[in-house]
C-alpha cells in the first residue's frame, strides 16, 4: 500500500536557520528540521517532500503542484504568511489539509506578525514550539488523512 505524501514547505530565510537570530529561532539548522521531519514521517508511516525557497512565486507553484499529488501540506510560510494573498489563494485552491508552523510564538512578537493570511487556509496553526512544531504538524496532518481516509 502506498504511503501518503505530506509536502513540507518552508519560506524565505529558513535556509539561514542556526545563523539568523538564534535567540529567537534556536541553533538548529534547516537540515536538522528535515531530519526531524524524516524521523517523524517514518514513525507515522508517511512520505515527505521537504523543500525551502526564498521566492514567493516558487512557493505558490509548489503549493499548486500538491493538488492531485499530495495528501496534505505542512507549511512554514515565514514572512510570506504575513504578506501573501497569492499563497493563501493557492492553499485554498488545492483543497488539502494544511497545518501552518512557525518556530517562534508570533503572538509574542511584533504586531505585524500576529496575523497571517495562511491561517485562513490552515486547519491548524502551531507556533512557539521551535523545530518540534514540525513533528506535531506532521502528526496532525497524518491524523487528518487517516480520519478522511
Amino acid at each position: 500500500m502506498k504511503r501518503p505524501l505530506i509536502v513540507v514547505l518552508n519560506g524565505p530565510n529558513l535556509n539561514m536557520l542556526g545563523l539568523r537570530q538564534p535567540e529567537i529561532y534556536g541553533e538548529a539548522t534547516l537540515d536538522d528540521v528535515e531530519q526531524l521531519c524524516l524521523q517523524a514521517a517514518e514513525r507515522l508511516d508517511v512520505t515527505i517532500d521537504f523543500r525551502q525557497t526564498n521566492g514567493e512565486g516558487e512557493l505558490v507553484s509548489w503549493v499548486q503542484e500538491c493538488r492531485g499529488r499530495a495528501s496534505g501540506i505542512v507549511i512554514n510560510p515565514a514572512a510570506y504568511g504575513h504578506t501573501s494573498v497569492a499563497l493563501l489563494d493557492a492553499l485554498l485552491a488545492v483543497e488539502l489539509p494544511v497545518i501552518e508552523v512557525h518556530m517562534s510564538n508570533i503572538h509574542r512578537r511584533e504586531a505585524f506578525r500576529h496575523h497571517t493570511y495562511v491561517s485562513q487556509a490552515a486547519r491548524g496553526v502551531i507556533c512557539g514550539l521551535g523545530i518540534r512544531g514540525y513533528a506535531h504538524a506532521l502528526q496532525a496532518v497524518a491524523d487528518m488523512i487517516e480520519d478522511e481516509g
